[in-house]
């Protein structure tokens, strides 16, 4: 009953002699019995479990006897009351006078309530020390999860979710670098934690495109011989001097694997790392020069494309006039010839002149000559939008992935595919134009891609 009871009449108890806790149930029962009507009868209460056990608790010293009595009660407030106004109408206990008085009406509610409140106080202070977690944590948890989610293992090594299946892949050094390029979405790359290269590292290179990305320290050089001697290497990508591709931003990451190098370039250098265009753009090799032509002679000038008269007299040796043996003015007249051809010369430009005079300036301008043109082709082009190659579009795929110099920009006279997509993100391919695309499975962030139509009104 203490459990379900709303309130506890606590009252105390004294006799002049000894009695025991019959005595007191019996007194109470009894000296109450008809007292308060039929409603309010304490046997009747009890039987209906609107009232509880009777608990007594009582000590004789001294020839006297002291002890408390406690009623559970399960009424109103007013009918508690009256049942303890009742309990002090009791005279005698046994064969001993008695008094009770009682000390208090306790509400079991308001117990529990302020159980309830003292320990939400301790679970407040306790339970949710340190874990209240800013927006930008919040968010930072999430990723974090993502990116632990993400992570797989190939052959026991971390590794992205795309590295059995990509045609291209990017070994790094640790697991911390995985997870680094997971969350700039690059999703094909493996570690091969430590120096030692698995042989399922070495396997995984064979026919595919091997792009290796690793820190700019002494390790990363050590890594790079390895991994080229017991598989094959395509590509060379370097963080930073004395820098770690975890410790690298999304742009920095971007950056380094837009400015990859060919092995063949560094596989001769005792410290690759030096040799490597260094990703921060701080060392990166100058590009080669084209070689220049050569300065044209009188000849040819005279062929092809005639100096003007004051070029021709002060820079070229005249050529002496052939006489006749009979004397004539032969001479004179071919001197006049040549004199005329200098005023009128008549140009005639080669091919290499008109495709150079003819070569657009914009990305807007070789949209409109390859994809308006309706060539069926695939044109690559440097930042200053210089043509790096050109084929027929189906080719577009290996001309991307086997193009020495990686293009800036791609302009495709056909439909974008996910698998053209997928290597101009692993060679670092800014930005491609295309007639139309077809439907992506993901499309990488890091390559702006545009239709001719899209592109038109921008420009």
């Amino acid at each position: 009953m203490h459990d379900t009871a709303k309130y506890l009449i606590h009252t105390n108890i004294t006799a002049d002699g000894v009695v025991e806790r019959s005595d007191v149930v019996g007194a109470i029962f009894g000296q109450t019995e008809g007292l308060l009507g039929d409603e309010l009868d304490l046997r009747d209460l009890q039987d209906s479990s609107k009232v509880g056990r009777i608990d007594v608790q009582i000590d004789s010293r001294n020839g006297q006897s002291f002890g408390t009595v406690t009623i559970a009660s399960g009424l109103d407030q007013v009918e508690t009351a009256i049942l303890a106004a009742s309990l002090e109408t009791i005279e005698r206990v046994g064969p001993c006078r008695a008094s009770l008085e009682v000390e208090r009406i306790e509400d079991v509610r308001a117990a529990k309530r302020r159980t309830i409140v003292d320990r939400a106080k301790e679970l407040l202070g306790e339970a949710f020390d340190g874990s209240m977690l800013t927006s930008e944590e919040l968010v930072e948890e999430v990723r974090r999860s993502i990116r632990v989610e993400d992570i797989t293992t190939y052959d026991g090594l971390p590794a992205g979710p795309r590295v059995a299946d990509s045609d291209a892949i990017i070994v790094v050094e640790g697991r911390a670098d995985v997870l680094t390029l997971l969350r700039y979405g690059i999703k094909n790359a493996v570690a091969v934690e430590g120096t030692n290269v698995p042989d399922a590292v070495a396997e995984l290179t064979t026919g595919r495109t091997v792009t290796a990305f690793l820190d700019g320290d002494r390790g990363g050089d050590l890594i790079l011989k390895e991994l080229a001697q017991v598989g094959d290497v395509d590509y060379v990508a370097i963080a930073p001097a004395g820098r770690s591709v975890e410790d690298l931003d999304r742009s920095e990451v971007m950056r380094a694997l837009r400015e990859k190098v060919p092995y063949d370039a560094v596989k001769d250098a005792s410290t690759p790392r030096d040799a490597v265009a260094a990703t921060d753009g701080s060392a990166r090799p100058a590009p080669p020069e084209a070689t220049p032509a050569p300065a044209p002679t009188v000849d040819e000038l005279a062929d092809d494309e005639p100096a003007d008269e004051g070029e021709a007299t002060a820079d070229a040796e005249p050529v002496p006039a052939t006489e006749p043996v009979d004397g004539s003015d032969a001479g004179s007249d071919a001197a006049g010839a040549r004199a005329e051809a200098v005023e009128e010369p008549v140009e005639e430009p080669t091919p290499e002149v008109e495709r150079a005079s003819a070569e657009p300036e914009t990305l807007r301008g070789h949209a409109r000559e390859v994809i308006g043109g309706e060539t069926g082709a695939v044109r690559l082009l440097t930042a200053e939008f210089e043509t790096l190659d050109e084929g027929p579009a189906e080719e577009a795929f290996d001309r991307v992935k086997d193009a020495e110099t990686v293009p800036e920009a791609v302009v495709l006279d056909a439909e974008l595919t996910q698998r053209v997509l997928d290597v101009c993100a692993q060679r670092g391919v800014d930005q491609v134009v295309c007639r139309g695309t077809a439907q992506f499975v993901k499309q990488p962030t890091g390559v702006r891609v545009r239709t001719a139509d899209q592109l038109e009104p921008r420009e």
